[in-house]
């Protein structure tokens, strides 16, 4: 079975050579990098990483192209952009051309950057992305949902992914989940799927976090197992990698063999564009 992790984050160190812009704080406070998440991949038994660079850094994607370059069976990118600055005015028509890059991920999950999307500033990259054919990850709380459900009724056309199950707070448990009806309703849209990642982040349950299995339940029926693709999140995660993996693979007694497939790997492969 092909495993392919929908979101891993890499980073460097902020540096003068090369600062962040000091929005949010690392998940981890030494820098992962491309060769210690090889070195993680293989341990767990993950065939591909999609990196999704991180907030913190800005809106770099260096690193992840690096890594894509290096190992292009390994990694893709789905990378950032500002939509604030007008030198990204564009750059959306050849975003695939660059090595690894089969997408855009935007997040709006934090003062400063929730503004993006309520202050019109996304108007142009959803129009932009729909003609040029690039997917975009998104990561909203549950209570801005419906403003990607309005994007993608306007975009149908445009292939979206809502990150972590739009679960965005600093909740657990049934707290975290208290408005989830609201990404289960976008999943009327058939361009719209959803990452199951970065679940255990989410619960003070342990592994096999049977907790979250009526949630995973929830999910797969609105959006069935071609729209549902696994992901870890790997830097912030309070399990080995391992576990991330074999809770879907072996944990989940109704997901059967044709389910693991596409929500292990096949599913965000096709979704995205990244070629089996």
């Amino acid at each position: 079975m092909l495993i392919v992790d929908s979101q891993v984050h890499i980073w460097g160190a902020d540096t003068p050579q090369r600062p962040w812009p000091k929005r949010a704080e690392a998940q981890r406070p030494v820098p992962l990098g491309k060769d210690a998440l090889l070195l993680e991949m293989a341990a767990a038994g993950v065939n591909r990483v999609v990196i999704v660079p991180p907030s913190w850094e800005g809106d770099r994607n260096d690193l992840a192209i690096e890594a894509a370059v290096s190992h292009p069976q390994r990694f893709a990118t789905m990378g950032r952009l500002d939509p604030q600055d007008p030198r990204s005015r564009g750059q959306i028509t050849n975003w695939r051309k660059q090595p690894g890059m089969l997408g855009l991920r935007f997040t709006f999950h934090i003062p400063v950057l929730v503004s993006l999307i309520t202050e019109g500033h996304m108007d142009w990259v959803w129009g932009e992305a729909e003609r040029a054919g690039v997917p975009i990850y998104v990561l909203v709380p549950h209570a801005l949902v419906h403003l990607i459900d309005d994007v993608a009724q306007r975009y149908p056309a445009l292939k979206l992914v809502m990150d972590h199950l739009a679960l965005s707070s600093s909740k657990k448990d049934a707290a975290a989940f208290a408005e989830f009806n609201k990404l289960l309703a976008i999943a009327k849209r058939p361009n719209v799927a959803a990452k199951v990642s970065a679940l255990p982040c989410y619960s003070t349950d342990k592994y096999p976090y049977r907790s979250l299995h009526g949630y995973i339940r929830q999910a797969y029926d609105a959006f069935g197992p071609q729209r549902l693709f696994w992901g870890s999140d790997l830097s912030r995660s309070p399990i080995p990698y391992r576990q991330h993996v074999t809770m879907f693979t072996e944990e989940i007694p109704w997901l059967n063999t044709q389910d693991k497939e596409w929500i292990m790997g096949r599913g965000v492969c096709e979704w995205i564009g990244w070629k089996i």
